[in-house]
């Protein structure tokens, strides 16, 4: 829409003013991608106030021409530092800025030596902050995603049966994604059965389902370019007590996250509306990750749902919430739904209910 596409112009001048700086150089995919539409994995943008250059390498040319916007296209192959020296492009710019949490020393070191009168100004998330509040495009896109997701737990967990390995079921998790109209996965899926849910970023192995079994379940897909995030608990048979508990402990703690959630709240605030919940049942240090994080272009961006961020939480955004408990040993919960962040409170994302799934 033109009226986006001039909004987002505005959006990187705006943050080149901010910076006081003469330009931008933008590298980061997910940057690129917001920036000018660009889905290659090679591709760089010069930003100044009077001109917009993105340069990329010759497996791009047509893909290039077809994407990009607002920026003028150069295919000189793969040194593209190279090539803004040679062109002069970089002519007469004092000061500009890079993405310090991208950009590797031996490219710095390559930057230095190609244009030694340029002050390099470290920025770690260029573009973060600009690019947490969606535009309704970036809103469908998740909603699709999610909605692939859901749909595809809902017929994954039907085949949980005894002697499923957790490989298998990631793999499963995977396909269906894919044939459901995903593009990709958000990211490798978590399953984790029993003891090994206990684990928050467990890797999927050989340990098999038996009856009884809590199954931890995370996972997203993208479309579009944009990320979905979800995660669920599955019972294989009737739960035990303690599993009922935590699960009851964790869901009340994510409600306690919504009941405060909006737009200009503090980023802790929401993180510790969950943890009280989770500190009052006896389990402070059974939770020891932050509540949740951006989702967009990237699957983990920002604003960070933390204790540690004291950020204001920018409407428009969309964040994960997903407090958890774990008992080393035995097992882990954790409930995640998507939430979309609005001035009087937030719109959640996720359709499907939060209860814990019995089989």
């Amino acid at each position: 829409m033109a009226s986006e596409r001039d909004s987002l112009q505005d959006r990187i001048e705006d943050r080149r003013r901010e910076l006081d700086v003469d330009a931008l150089l933008v590298q980061a995919p997910a940057d690129l991608r917001w920036a000018t539409g660009f889905t290659g994995s090679n591709g760089l943008l010069l930003w100044t106030a009077s001109a917009r250059h993105f340069l990329t390498d010759g497996r791009y040319e047509e893909q290039a021409a077809m994407e990009v916007r607002g920026a003028e296209v150069h295919v000189p192959g793969y040194d593209l530092p190279g090539y803004l020296a040679e062109r002069g492009l970089m002519a007469g710019l004092r000061q500009v800025a890079i993405d310090s949490a991208v950009l590797t020393v031996a490219s710095h070191q390559r930057l230095k030596e190609l244009f030694p009168t340029v002050s390099w100004v470290a920025e770690p998330g260029l573009f973060s902050k600009a690019r947490a509040a969606k535009t309704e495009d970036e809103i469908e896109a998740v909603r699709r995603a999610q909605r692939i997701t859901e749909h595809v737990l809902e017929q994954v967990v039907q085949d949980l049966r005894p002697g499923v390995s957790e490989r298998e079921v990631a793999a499963e998790l995977t396909v269906r994604c894919l044939r459901g109209g995903a593009d990709a996965m958000a990211f490798d899926p978590i399953v984790a059965v029993a003891e090994r849910s206990a684990l928050p970023h467990a890797t999927p192995t050989d340990r098999t389902v038996d009856p009884g079994d809590p199954v931890l379940l995370d996972f997203g897909c993208v479309v579009n370019g944009y990320a979905s995030d979800m995660s669920r608990m599955v019972s294989l048979g009737a739960p035990s007590e303690a599993l009922r508990r935590i699960h009851s402990i964790v869901v009340s703690a994510m409600e306690a996250a919504e009941e405060v959630l909006r737009g200009g709240v503090p980023a802790r605030d929401v993180d510790r509306a969950a943890r009280d919940v989770i500190d009052r049942a006896g389990y402070a240090d059974r939770f020891p990750h932050s509540l949740g994080h951006g989702v967009g272009l990237s699957v983990h961006e920002y604003p960070t749902v933390s204790w540690r961020n004291a950020e204001p939480m920018p409407e428009g955004c969309i964040v994960t919430l997903e407090p958890g408990i774990y008992l080393p040993g035995a097992f882990g919960v954790r409930v995640e739904d998507l939430v979309l962040v609005l001035a009087d409170g937030r719109e959640r994302l996720t359709a499907i209910d939060r209860d814990l799934i019995i089989l």
